[in-house]
């Protein structure tokens, strides 16, 4: 064995070792190949992406030491094209022959084809052109050295730069910096020539990012530039602009000490042929004007409807179609307040959430009546959206259920319905699908039907019988939702009718927050084809038949050894609790027997969920591209408690199971809270660590032994524990009895290494960890709940890897998981028995999971 795996050591060493030499054949004579650059800080070595981003030149880009692009680059010829002319040039009798075939004009075309130049195309964009030493390049780089130091305080600093050949076409580079001693700020002192910005400047003085005492970085000053204006300008002085923010650095004899003259001086501005300064003013609003229908076409024609309401003025150009508060709430601008940038910004962003708008332009003007010339007008421009918006879709699906199968899902929208900026929505969705695994007497190629109605209606403020105002302040953007849907299932499952109804308030306290409160939250789930459980959840069926055909069943319970459902099924467990089969049932034998029955009858009845729901999310993330973040969402959600004050006055009778009815159906009641972080850190060079905790707890209580099917955990999946299948892990350490495993509780925690490996494909080495688990209901199997702490060692754990490709607005995802460690598992067997490619999970997805 050990002779085997020094061979394959061997055969290795000697691939890369031709590889490296074959990597060099594209280097010209007299030229050498870059592979690495060394660079030294004080004579100690850096490695710091924030270093290394300076390089001009950097070696060709390598996985675990093989510089795989360069050589794939190296597989084309990059005269591929003369190559292709010469093939003629040399046999002319070749080109008449192939232009009797084909015209003279399609031969040359084949010079152009994928198999002459295609293929040569294709490695040339994908490898990489060997890097070559180029000391210009190196001199550039010294050069941004310098200038990264100096920005850091380092006004010393000295950079060199030496070529250490390897072999004749081989070489690196060493770069070597002196920083020397830093630059610290010793006094900061300020000169505003414009009195009433030197007050202001004082008034908030402390919170400079330049302070005495710290070493000089001249980030802190671009800081300080854009603070000083978005301070000003936020307290009125509409004209001042961050270029009037200056700074002398003075450091002459000052013993590496740097003294620092903020200079603000007087605003500037043309006149005739000459240029003149006044002291900066500060601006209020005399008037707010706000024109609700706008368009570019109609600007030169006179506005014929007009209103005043609460200090704004409204105009149209045509019959003013929106109630004015509708509108005013909306505006953060106000007659007789201060002219600030961040009022703008938030009515805008407002009135671009009203969904009824176009985003608006607004403008300010001198108000010329004001004497004092300290007064300035603001100008609302609204450009309405389409009244009716009409949309269709039409979709090809696939699943284990339908295959294949297409969806129809056609939308329409209703802006300003009630003239008040509410919008009204209607979806409907219509899938049918072909199954050949399902009932199908009329031999139907489309057997399987879905279809639903989605209606929702939006209101961009509170409603509520008080003023919400002082609780939820405008600048939140307040909606309120009211939502209703309906649909339902044929020859699918169980065959389910779905209701569903939700009044909702959404808020955003500060930027980058969010928050939502179902005040209600309905829905009522209707099983038609209870019959068809056992045709459905075949995992909970071949466990029954296998007990049946242990125990010798009555053979008239049988058809081809297959319990006959219903009847086979029904006799078979009458007679295993009465002693009539011909082996006798153990208790163990009865246990499972009831635990198919218990879940069959939870997974049948008819669910009534009338719930709060709190949700509250933050995210750090400032752009699409922002890879250095963290995400906290949290949820609960409270049910059943109404309906229980209902029942309890009505005095309603309880059912046979000692639970209370709404409607004839038993409502579910318990509570429920989740919490979730998410963290991703940027290594910088595409090089991202991201990772997940969640964890999530729902009891059942009053009327309730257990959480509603549509209300539980599951484990496994695509965003989930990558190395199991939806619902197939768990709970606890049964090892996924069932088709579809689900309990009340649930841990994940997951960690992920993203890198790049050339151009737009991009790898993953990820690892997750979690479970799901009974806990505080009817369950009582000690393999299915969390007992204690020691439950904890129930916790699989899932390795693997993946590959991505980025297009941009999505990325494309496959994953690869393995068991590593699988708590089903005798104890023997638990760890690493799995890692092979026959027990993975292959995953294709889009976008990351987290």
């Amino acid at each position: 064995m050990k002779k085997y795996f020094t061979k394959i050591a061997v055969f290795i060493l000697i691939g890369l070792f031709f590889s490296d030499c074959d990597s060099l054949k594209r280097v010209p004579s007299g030229k050498q190949l870059l592979t690495n650059n060394a660079i030294f800080v004080n004579g100690k070595p850096e490695k710091t992406d924030a270093i290394a981003d300076l390089l001009y030149q950097k070696a060709n880009t390598n996985i675990l030491g093989f510089k795989l692009r360069l050589n794939l680059a190296n597989l084309a010829n990059p005269k591929y094209d003369s190559c292709f002319k010469a093939k003629f040039a040399n046999n002319p009798e070749k080109f008449k022959r192939m232009s009797k075939l084909f015209s003279a004009k399609q031969v040359n075309r084949l010079g152009n084809s994928f198999w002459y130049a295609g293929w040569h195309k294709f490695w040339l964009s994908t490898g990489e052109k060997p890097v070559l030493i180029d000391t210009l390049s190196a001199k550039k780089t010294i050069k941004k050295f310098n200038n990264y130091y100096i920005n850091q305080g380092y006004f010393d600093v000295k950079t060199s730069y030496k070529i250490d050949s390897i072999s004749a076409k081989k070489a690196k580079i060493n770069y070597d910096i002196k920083t020397y001693q830093p630059y610290f700020i010793d006094s900061v002192q300020a000169a505003i020539t414009s009195p009433k910005l030197d007050s202001m400047f004082a008034q908030r003085r402390e919170l400079s990012f330049i302070k005495t005492k710290e070493r000089f970085i001249s980030v802190n000053f671009e800081k300080e530039r854009s603070r000083i204006t978005s301070y000003f300008r936020n307290n009125g002085a509409f004209l001042f602009q961050p270029n009037y923010v200056n700074f002398d650095i003075d450091t002459v004899g000052t013993n590496k000490k740097v003294n620092v003259t903020l200079k603000i001086n007087d605003y500037s501005f043309r006149e005739g042929d000459s240029t003149k300064t006044e002291p900066f003013r500060i601006y209020k609003i005399s008037e707010v004007n706000i024109i609700t229908d706008y368009k570019a076409s109609l600007k030169n024609k006179t506005l014929t409807d007009s209103t005043s309401y609460n200090n704004f003025n409204l105009y149209s150009f045509e019959k003013l179609q929106y109630r004015p508060k509708a509108i005013t709430d909306a505006i953060f601008i106000t007659k007789g307040g201060l002219f600030a940038d961040s009022k703008t910004t938030l009515t805008s962003r407002y009135l671009n959430n009203l969904r009824v708008f176009n985003y608006p332009s607004i403008t300010y003007s001198f108000d010329k009546k004001d004497t004092l010339n300290n007064s300035l007008i603001a100008n609302i421009y609204l450009t309405p959206k389409k009244k009716y918006q009409f949309a269709t879709n039409l979709d090809a699906t696939y699943s284990n259920i339908q295959a294949p199968g297409i969806l129809f899902s056609p939308s329409a929208s209703v802006r300003n319905i009630f003239n008040g900026a509410e919008t009204l929505e209607f979806a409907l969705r219509y899938n049918i699908g072909s199954s050949k695994s399902l009932a199908n007497p009329k031999d139907q190629f489309f057997n399987v039907l879905e279809y639903g109605l989605d209606v929702k209606l939006n209101f961009p403020r509170i409603l509520m019988f008080f003023n919400t105002e002082k609780i939820i302040p405008k600048k939140m953007i307040p909606s309120t939702n009211l939502s209703v849907g309906f649909s339902k299932q044929e020859n699918i499952g169980l065959d389910k009718e779905n209701l569903t109804a939700a009044f909702s308030y959404n808020w955003t306290p500060k930027t980058n927050t969010s928050t939502k409160l179902d005040l209600f939250n309905i829905q009522f789930i209707k099983n038609i084809n209870v019959g068809n459980y056992f045709q459905v959840y075949s995992a909970s069926y071949d466990k029954l038949n296998k007990l049946a055909l242990d125990l010798e069943a009555n053979p008239n319970y049988f058809e081809d050894d297959q319990l006959i459902v219903e009847a086979g099924i029904n006799g078979f467990v009458n007679d295993a609790f009465n002693g009539f089969l011909p082996k006798t049932a153990t208790d163990k034998d009865k246990k499972t027997i009831s635990s198919i029955l218990e879940r069959r009858d939870r997974l049948t009845e008819n669910n009534l969920i009338f719930s709060s729901i709190f949700q509250f999310s933050e995210t750090t993330k400032k752009e699409i591209q922002d890879e250095n973040f963290y995400v906290f969402r949290t949820k609960l959600e409270s049910a059943g408690n109404f309906l229980s004050v209902i029942a309890n006055a009505s005095k309603q009778l309880k059912n046979q199971n000692g639970s209370n009815t709404f409607l004839e159906v038993e409502y579910s009641q318990y509570f429920k809270t989740e919490l979730e972080y998410v963290k991703h850190w940027d290594l910088q060079n595409k090089k991202i660590i991201a990772f997940r905790s969640f964890l999530g707890i729902a009891v059942p209580y009053g009327n309730s032994k257990n959480i509603p099917f549509s209300r539980s955990y599951f484990a496994g999946g695509s965003n989930d524990i990558r190395a199991w299948q939806p619902y197939s892990l768990g709970p606890g350490k049964s090892g996924g009895d069932f088709d579809f495993n689900e309990a009340n509780l649930k841990l994940t925690l997951s960690a992920e290494f993203r890198f790049n490996i050339f151009g737009k494909f991009n790898g993953g080495l990820f690892a997750d960890a979690g479970n799901i688990w009974n806990v505080f209901d009817d369950i009582e199997d000690k393999d299915y709940t969390f007992n204690n702490l020691n439950s904890l060692k129930d916790i699989a754990i899932g390795t693997g890897l993946g590959l991505r490709y980025d297009f941009g607005f999505f990325i494309l995802r496959g994953d690869l998981g393995f068991k590593t460690y699988n708590p089903g598992l005798d104890d023997q067997q638990k760890w690493f028995k799995e890692l092979n490619f026959a027990k993975s999970v292959a995953i294709i997805a889009i976008n990351y999971p987290f």
